[in-house]
């Protein structure tokens, strides 16, 4: 179903920030300086050193006037302790769950909200894939085994923002969390400015009734001149994108897709989205695997337009999930993101046909036994729909 979508507004900063202990910290300080309010969207949050410290900020920011409001996905939080939820609600804070887990509500359980948000003052925002635990940010190591980007941005789409969390803070307060009819924006999805200059706009998805993020993803993949670059942990793509993607490659342009590697916390995921591989390769895509760590960050570069948010662009995202993106023309923030494109393909393996086709047994069994238990499941939920 359509809905309404933000448009594109100009005058914004932006600042892209790479992996825990950069964005972790600038965050709390945000949090500890806030003057009146904070709200905070998550959906993974675990007990820990890094959840202690957000805690703990947020407790002084409360004890201090500050109106604090945190909304959790209630699946994404069952590993978020009893204690730290008290403290919170101790302090003030005000302290909501989002489609709260019930045997009776059957397939509706998948719904989650996937997104995660900063809010300072109405003023300060930061966007993009991180959660609320160890792997992400150790405090007292400052290290972060998970790779993650987020953005911060101050201007004009901070208001935006505020929007589409307060939309969903209210809805959160009806059982059918997931769907908040209030509408608001523009009818369709506005024209990408031929050049920008601070230009950023907010783009969502709501689950299956509204997909902004997945329209505004191939419009972009359809319209690129010189280079597609794309980066996801979980490579179970729609058929709109592979498409996109292949006839892009066809066409000459750079098209490649950072995804992640042996590292990461769902194997059969992974081999899932390799059955997409052989296609691609041919089409001229190439695929590059990251080594160092778990690549969780989601963030798409098509020549200086630049999407990075919490979407991980899979079928089973835009299928069930709240996500929230940043879109942007910023020639800063893009010359950010292709230096850390760049820095990450030179740690990646690349996957060619040769490679693809020399795998191991062992390793072809796996990817299609998942690979079709994917495809099951997507049928049946299709039907279902």
């Amino acid at each position: 179903m359509p809905g309404p979508v933000f448009p594109w507004r100009d005058g914004n900063q932006f600042e892209l920030l790479i992996d825990g202990p950069e964005f972790f910290p600038r965050m709390l300080l945000a949090i500890v300086r806030a003057e009146f309010q904070v709200d905070l969207e998550l959906y993974l949050v675990e007990g820990g050193a890094c959840a202690e410290a957000v805690v703990e900020a947020l407790e002084q920011a409360a004890r201090r006037g500050v109106r604090v409001r945190c909304l959790f996905d209630d699946y994404g939080s069952l590993a978020f302790p009893t204690v730290l939820r008290e403290r919170l609600l101790a302090a003030g804070v005000y302290l909501r769950w989002y489609n709260r887990l019930r045997w009776r509500r059957g397939f509706r359980n998948l719904y989650r909200d996937h997104r995660k948000l900063l809010l300072v003052d109405e003023r300060w925002a930061v966007v993009g894939g991180t959660g609320v635990t160890d792997e992400f940010w150790t405090p007292d190591q400052d290290t972060s085994e998970w790779h993650e980007v987020m953005v911060r941005m101050q201007g004009p789409i901070v208001t935006d923002w505020q929007l589409l969390f307060d939309r969903q803070w209210h809805a959160n307060q009806r059982r059918t969390a997931w769907r908040p009819p209030e509408g608001f924006g523009l009818p369709r999805l506005p024209q990408v400015p031929a050049q920008g200059q601070g230009m950023g706009r907010v783009a969502y998805a709501d689950a299956r009734q509204h997909k902004d993020i997945l329209h505004a993803l191939v419009r972009a993949l359809n319209s690129g001149q010189r280079r597609i670059w794309l980066a996801t942990p979980y490579f179970l793509p729609t058929f709109s994108v592979r498409r996109s993607l292949r006839r892009a490659a066809q066409k000459g342009i750079d098209v490649r897709l950072l995804l992640t590697g042996p590292r990461t916390d769902h194997p059969a995921v992974r081999y899932a989205g390799h059955r997409y591989y052989p296609r691609l390769l041919r089409a001229g895509v190439r695929i590059f695997e990251y080594q160092p760590c778990f690549l969780h960050l989601k963030m798409v570069l098509v020549d200086d337009w630049v999407s990075v948010g919490s979407c991980n662009f899979d079928h089973w995202n835009l299928r069930f999930n709240l996500e929230a993106n940043i879109e942007a023309l910023d020639p800063p923030l893009t010359a950010a993101v292709a230096a850390s494109f760049e820095r990450d393909f030179a740690q990646s393996l690349e996957v060619d046909l040769a490679r693809w086709h020399a795998r191991p047994l062992w390793r072809r069994v796996q990817q299609r036994l998942w690979g079709w238990l994917d495809r099951l499941v997507a049928n049946l939920l299709d039907r279902r729909d």
